[in-house]
């Protein structure tokens, strides 16, 4: 995936406005955090973090884009409640999280046992499909490039972020064969 394209994707701001993923991202490179919902724990530690570190990836030249698969309203009520400074967008369709290839049906029995706990996932999303992205990282570049990834199925552990960071920082640094293309032109 790393050196891919970014798909195609339009998703729906907290305020319920359509948002071109593509056209934003080209013109500024993006952090792309994609987590369960709000009702998660460790996504919610994932997202202070990153309200805590903005200005790092700001400094760097970055925006930070967050990816639910909670409704626009749900996403709504998360942004006024946690004030992040980043964009939060829904994917309560999945369409995004399809498209990055992160998307996963909860089994039955697993989503019987997260509304036993008080995860209502068909109210959170709006939908009945119990589709979740896997939490993930995706570090683009302003020409769609993917230049970084981070997934872990294992939901409760999350990248730290001085790791993301360091890949942030890496990630601006030409590569070795943009380099040699580079050196080619001369």
């Amino acid at each position: 995936m790393i050196n891919a394209k970014m798909p195609p994707l339009s998703l729906r701001s907290a305020s319920g406005q359509n948002v071109d993923l593509n056209d934003r991202i080209a013109k500024k490179p993006a952090i792309l955090i994609f987590y369960r919902g709000g009702w998660c724990k460790y996504c919610n530690t994932q997202l202070d973090q990153l309200q805590e570190q903005i200005g790092r990836f700001e400094e760097l030249g970055y925006q930070v884009i967050a990816i639910s698969p909670d409704s626009a309203e749900r996403t709504q009520e998360r942004q006024m409640n946690r004030q992040y400074s980043y964009l939060v967008l829904s994917d309560s369709m999945n369409t995004a999280s399809q498209a990055f290839g992160i998307a996963f049906k909860l089994s039955d029995a697993l989503h019987a046992t997260y509304k036993a706990q008080g995860v209502d996932l068909e109210a959170a999303s709006g939908q009945k499909d119990h589709i979740l992205p896997v939490p993930a990282v995706f570090i683009i570049g302003t020409d769609g490039t993917i230049k970084f990834v981070y997934a872990n199925p294992d939901y409760t552990k999350r990248i730290e972020m001085d790791v993301l960071v360091k890949a942030a920082e890496a990630a601006q640094r030409p590569s070795r064969r943009n380099i040699r293309e580079q050196a080619g032109r001369r």
